[in-house]
């Protein structure tokens, strides 16, 4: 029996039902993964992104203009102000600490340009003028004292011993600088006598400045009371330095050396021996006394 003819083949395969794609289907549009919301934020969400940020930073900026200048105006005004005005102007030197010395003697000395900008004061080349043109004075502190005045603290030398010379006389302090010749001497102030021959080994050894130094350094170790009754200090050598005391008394100190032991030894000992004249100090050590 002859099978269907064509014609009814074809009619066959119109009638069946076309198959549907799975729902878990690969087969998505190619623009999936363009267009769609997988590939990130649109276009439009970006700017509007950028504009807040932008609205964000501009406020910092200004506000750091605006300190900028604040900052600027604020040192232009103080600079002006410690410079520029006449508020803040040197008018006066104050000095404090002078015994010998005047206030006046002082100022002259320091030369402060009174009528500059106190700012501009340097306390530093002050002071180096008061030490240079005044020896007298052993240290100094020079400040500014705002709004209009200059501060001078002055501490001067205090003689140890005197060096007559030419009806005059020499002051030197405890440290053997001499530092001011005066026509009386001061109240209670030792005369350095030199006795070491100039042709004398211990002279020859150390020179008449230090065998002098060596003078002022005993007499500036005594105790304070023995150093207000000694009146002559008699240097012969570098080991032989002796002081004359008032009421006919002595004291060998032997060198300059050890000068606070000897100090303490002296003072033993003159309370030890009351009625002694003559004191030997120079081995503190074993010191000796005798005379009645």
């Amino acid at each position: 029996m002859a099978g269907p003819t064509t014609a009814r083949r074809g009619d066959e395969r119109n009638r069946k039902p076309k198959r549907k794609s799975p729902a878990g289907s690969s087969q998505a549009p190619k623009n999936a993964g363009k267009g769609g919301k997988a590939a990130g934020k649109p276009k439009s969400a970006g700017t509007a992104g950028a504009r807040t940020g932008l609205r964000r930073l501009l406020p910092r900026r200004s506000r750091l203009i605006l300190w900028t200048l604040a900052v600027a105006l604020a040192g232009a005004g103080a600079g002006w102000l410690l410079y520029g005005s006449g508020w803040l102007r040197a008018t006066h030197v104050d000095v404090d600490g002078v015994e010998v010395l005047s206030a006046a003697e002082v100022r002259e000395a320091a030369a402060v340009p009174l009528g500059d900008p106190l700012i501009s004061v340097d306390t530093d080349a002050v002071a180096d003028r008061l030490r240079r043109r005044l020896p007298r004075i052993e240290s100094v502190d020079v400040s500014r004292d705002w709004p209009h005045g200059v501060a001078v603290e002055v501490t001067e030398r205090q003689p140890r011993a005197i060096v007559e010379k030419d009806g005059k006389f020499v002051e030197i302090d405890g440290s053997g600088v001499r530092f001011a010749t005066v026509d009386r001497p001061p109240a209670k102030v030792p005369r350095l006598v030199m006795e070491a021959p100039a042709d004398a080994p211990s002279t020859r050894r150390f020179g008449r400045p230090r065998l002098e130094r060596e003078g002022v350094r005993a007499a500036a170790a005594l105790p304070a009371d023995v150093r207000r009754d000694t009146r002559v200090i008699r240097v012969r050598s570098y080991d032989s330095i002796i002081m004359e005391l008032t009421g006919g008394r002595t004291v060998v100190w032997g060198s300059g050396e050890r000068g606070d032991a000897k100090a303490r030894s002296l003072t033993a000992l003159m309370k030890a021996a009351r009625g002694a004249d003559h004191f030997d100090v120079s081995a503190p050590g074993a010191p000796a006394a005798s005379g009645s």
